[in-house]
């Protein structure tokens, strides 16, 4: 592969296919906290980002030292996935039922559940190692790079668009942003296991 045009666009689009996942979690999040400042929505972006520069790079390391390993690793990914947005996204739909009952606002997401969220919707992108494999280190690194550019503008749509909707929504969003992240775990599963 060349430093070209279509170096460009193939990272873009791989950046924009990764993202969709995230893009989904964003907009559940959104919901979850309709009035979220613009320095939190680009904390939550550049989490995702983060996640999704590292990924890549870690397949393609994995690649070219212990690929062996690797490949017994990328069976367990659609499960790894599944549970951890199944626990996450439970835990919102209980926090907004629960609220719902009490007639209080849900809490913001915390620390640990946005990392959480982070793994889980790029943990996929592992796999990219494979295609980037032919690349050099610096060009894995670019690649990566603008996927992660690429992560954090759709994810900053996500949540606004979320924020948007939620306001709208008020307590029923944690509830919704529960599912979508549940449906976001079957979906992982369900490709990754079933239509593989």
């Amino acid at each position: 592969m060349q430093w070209d045009l279509w170096f460009l666009m193939n990272s873009v689009l791989l950046g924009v296919g990764l993202a969709m996942d995230a893009f989904s979690v964003s907009m559940a999040n959104g919901l979850h906290e309709p009035r979220m400042k613009k320095g939190r929505m680009a904390m939550i972006a550049g989490c995702y980002a983060f996640f999704q520069f590292l990924m890549p790079m870690l397949g393609w390391i994995c690649v070219h030292t212990i690929v062996e390993y690797f490949t017994f690793f990328d069976a367990l990914i659609p499960w790894i996935a599944l549970l951890l947005l199944l626990w996450i996204g439970g835990k919102m739909l209980l926090e907004g039922l629960h609220a719902e009952d009490d007639g209080e606002s849900t809490p913001a997401l915390s620390g640990g559940a946005l990392l959480v969220q982070g793994i889980a919707t790029s943990i996929d992108a592992l796999s990219v190692g494979f295609t980037i494999a032919d690349y050099g280190a610096l060009m894995a690194f670019a690649a990566s790079l603008i996927i992660a550019a690429v992560t954090f503008v759709i994810c900053c749509g996500g949540l606004e668009i979320g924020k948007t909707v939620g306001t709208r929504l008020s307590n029923k969003a944690s509830i919704l942003g529960g599912v979508i992240l549940i449906g976001i775990g079957l979906e992982i599963f369900i490709k990754g296991v079933f239509l593989a």
